[in-house]
């Protein structure tokens, strides 16, 4: 099955993605059980946590990266972070950069002698 192509922030209720794909709402579910063992509401979840990770690290606002993937404010993208990660969005974005910080200067020191 070809996976349509929607918008991050569009409709992406299991009826609405079983119209894009011509086929019925249960018949939707269940290849999405069969194929992912997930059901299509947990995985849309995922998609769009992933991509409000993804705008965070890119340097997008916490309320940029929730509208651009498509939580409906601020506040539902941050509840979504601290269920799965124990963080804020912020605090997430703040650790990445340190991370990126901290590889970036890896290695810049002078060389090491035996």
């Amino acid at each position: 099955m070809l996976a349509p192509q929607v918008p991050p922030a569009g409709d992406h209720s299991t009826p609405k993605l079983a119209a894009l794909a011509a086929i019925s709402p249960r018949h939707l579910t269940r290849l999405f059980h069969e194929e992912l063992g997930t059901t299509p509401t947990t995985y849309v979840e995922s998609v769009h946590f992933d991509g409000a990770k993804a705008a965070l690290e890119s340097g997008f606002t916490v309320a940029e990266a929730a509208e651009r993937v498509g939580y409906g404010c601020p506040e539902t993208l941050r509840r979504a972070f601290v269920t799965r990660l124990g963080v804020s969005p912020s605090a997430y974005q703040q650790r990445f950069r340190s991370a990126q910080r901290r590889d970036a200067t890896a290695g810049t020191g002078p060389p090491r002698t035996r």
